[in-house]
């Protein structure tokens, strides 16, 4: 009878510390999940990457300052297919910085005069001065891949491109420029996913135009392009550096720590800021004017009517 006993209080206790074993162990994983840096699909959650991204940021206005007390020259080149996030990238590098410091060009298609120049000639007057950092959006590069993949530019002008480029940047690097270059490499279905997206998207409208769905066509005719191009220009001055970018917060949180480990900059010192005491206001008057102030107009359409 007290064997029975004891065994009936053993099973009660155990009853009884199941409940609290099972919350202590849903805490864990929820406490687990609280202090991962990434969503259950495995891709970084939006807290991780801001933050992340803030602390890069504080890096890049060094940079900045760096470039501007030294005059050194950077050169930026984005490159790869459509919608593998080259913008978007290029945007978290710019957004905190002076844009006549950080400068982005993305030339539209040349002009009838621009063609008749030797090619890389409206490239070279956007190549950085001192205390610039130029960040092609888009490049010379054009010529290897969407001109030559759509019929723009002929096999012979695109293999002469492919064999002066590497002394162009030679060229460039020897003069004392920092060149990076950079290919996004998106996957097939996540483009398609990326693409499909902008059709039903008003603000991303403008990113799919006709010579976008002509391209997306011909994927393995862009591979193959891309993989000449880097065979003939991935140079020990001037390589590729590739960037897996179907995840687009890693890409550009990659992109911007890679190119940081590549600019030699040192944070200037600097004297510790106080504002100046404002002057008084004297004998000035507020105006009696009729001011036409912008109505308040949150929470209502864009437009009316």
């Amino acid at each position: 009878m007290s064997k029975n006993n004891g065994k009936d209080r053993k099973s009660r206790r155990d009853e009884a510390a199941a409940p609290a074993g099972a919350l202590l162990q849903a805490k864990r994983k929820a406490d687990a999940k609280a202090a991962s840096p990434f969503k259950p699909d495995g891709k970084l959650s939006r807290k991780a990457y801001e933050k992340a991204l803030f602390d890069l940021h504080v890096e890049l206005v060094k940079v900045q300052m760096w470039a501007k007390e030294t005059g050194a020259r950077v050169c930026i080149v984005f490159e790869g297919r459509d919608g593998a996030g080259k913008g978007g990238t290029i945007k978290a590098i710019t957004e905190r910085v002076s844009p006549r410091v950080f400068r982005v060009v993305a030339l539209p298609a040349p002009t009838e005069r621009e063609k008749s120049q030797m090619y890389v000639q409206r490239y070279m007057q956007h190549f950085p001065a001192a205390g610039e950092i130029v960040i092609f959006d888009r490049s010379w590069y054009n010529r290897a891949g969407v001109e030559r993949v759509m019929g723009f530019a002929n096999d012979e002008q695109v293999h002469y491109f492919l064999n002066m480029a590497p002394a162009v940047e030679k060229a460039m690097v020897d003069a004392g420029i920092i060149l990076l270059k950079y290919w996004l490499e998106v996957s097939m279905d996540e483009q398609t996913r990326r693409l499909e997206a902008r059709i039903d998207d008003g603000r991303k409208l403008w990113k799919l135009s006709p010579m976008d769905l002509k391209s997306y066509s011909r994927w393995y005719d862009y591979s193959r392009a891309r993989d000449e191009m880097f065979k003939a220009t991935d140079s020990s001055w001037a390589p590729w550096y590739v960037v897996h970018s179907d995840d687009k917060k890693r890409a550009r949180l990659n992109v911007i720590r890679h190119l940081l480990h590549h600019i030699p900059y040192k944070a200037p010192k600097r004297e510790k800021i106080e504002l100046p005491k404002r002057q008084k206001a004297g004998d000035y008057v507020e105006p009696d004017y009729p001011w036409k102030v912008i109505p308040d107009t949150v929470g209502q359409p864009p437009r009316a009517g």
